[in-house]
């Protein structure tokens, strides 16, 4: 997303376009006009001629050869999210893990050092924490909301930028085009978890970040009944990681799979939408509970960062936590309460959830709560947290 990102006439255009993008299919003659492209459920892919076999083989990552590279369902998928992120290449894989941890080790060698934020997906951080230091592979962590913070973080051996923006649990963002910058001056990649924002309201590669990943199984799906990930950049990168991470590691994404998360993708604009409005009504009536010390909300104007997502991000999602200063066990107790928000981990399912998490191993007198705001009327939602809250006294 460029500049013109604060502009908003260009803002809503970019809106708009996206209903299009992801409804829209020319008819597919191939396909009879079937309105949803068919599950190939094949292993392999037969030749009429051995010349032709072989010429395939010369461009696996873009021909029919055996479904551990390419599938046409699953070839599908990746155009249409390629289209939507902005992307020249797009490839899908079995889990959002399966995608974070292929996408950095496409760029990372023995020896090499990472700079991650601090906040980053719990599993991704143990990827690097742990699993990478076993080929010499160093990883620092940094509050990434400063690129001071990134500046001063990088070594002779430094090759790999990794943001989450918003991270996690807080909801800090990172400033992606000077981060971009700033990599790309001494040579080192920049990856991206944009899961949160989606690509309806965040396009990190037009802010010059090298890999986007997303978890699929969040908001793409959309229907909490599929797990899936998708790494998206240049052609290049992309192939790279096909012919290398993809083949060989076999993180592959399966037919039926990408047949479910494509009709959730004929929705997503719709539905972000819906989100980003009821997550807002819920966010702003959350800050005015009595146990709410702070909300943790990008598009809420007392974020920090307020601005700074408003000049790289079109829209919000509805996941955000808050900060109370109530001990965690009573706000468990509050949790069991709800009867709306359902308690489970994930979210981008039609269903709101909640956890409840310490702010700190050490300290269990304050909290930090998650909501996860779905598709039911916000009114019911707000009446909800407020009726669990009131059953406690």
């Amino acid at each position: 997303m460029s500049s013109t990102n604060n502009q908003p006439d260009n803002r809503e255009d970019s809106r708009e376009r996206q209903f299009t993008q992801a409804a829209h299919d020319p008819i597919d003659l191939r396909h009879h006009g079937a309105i949803h492209v068919p599950i190939y459920q094949n292993s392999l892919f037969a030749f009429d001629t051995y010349e032709a076999f072989e010429q395939a083989f010369q461009s696996l990552m873009h021909n029919h050869v055996y479904s551990r590279g390419n599938n046409p369902t699953v070839e599908f998928l990746e155009k249409k999210l390629a289209e939507l992120e902005g992307a020249e290449g797009a490839k899908c894989f079995a889990s959002g893990m399966a995608a974070i941890s292929s996408s950095i080790l496409s760029v990372v060698q023995q020896g090499d050092h990472v700079i991650c934020v601090d906040q980053a997906y719990g599993p991704t951080r143990e990827f690097f924490s742990v699993y990478l230091t076993r080929f010499g592979i160093e990883t620092t962590f940094i509050d990434g909301s400063s690129i001071d913070h990134w500046r001063e973080a990088i070594r002779p051996n430094t090759k790999l930028f990794y943001l989450e923006s918003p991270t996690t649990m807080l909801f800090e963002l990172q400033n992606l085009q000077a981060c971009a910058e700033l990599a790309k001056s001494f040579g080192a990649r920049t990856i991206i978890d944009s899961t949160w924002a989606t690509p309806c309201f965040q396009n990190p590669l037009a802010l010059g970040i090298d890999l986007v990943v997303h978890s699929i199984t969040k908001y793409i799906g959309g229907h909490s009944d599929c797990v899936g990930g998708v790494i998206l950049g240049s052609q290049e990168l992309v192939d790279h990681i096909g012919y290398n991470e993809y083949m060989l590691l076999g993180g592959i994404m399966t037919p039926q799979t990408a047949a479910l998360i494509s009709k959730g993708l004929r929705t997503l604009p719709l539905r972000m939408q819906r989100h980003e409005e009821s997550g807002l009504v819920v966010a702003n009536h959350v800050s005015t509970l009595p146990f709410v010390h702070h909300v943790n909300h990008p598009g809420l104007p007392s974020h920090p960062q307020y601005e700074l997502g408003r000049s790289q991000m079109s829209g919000y999602s509805s996941l955000f936590s808050f900060v109370t200063r109530e001990p965690l066990k009573k706000m468990k107790q509050w949790a069991d309460n709800l009867q709306l928000f359902k308690i489970g981990v994930s979210w981008g399912g039609f269903e709101s959830l909640v956890t409840v998490n310490p702010r700190s191993r050490e300290n269990d007198e304050a909290c930090i709560v998650r909501l996860y705001v779905g598709l039911e009327n916000p009114a019911d939602l707000t009446a909800d947290l407020e009726r669990a809250w009131a059953s406690l006294a």
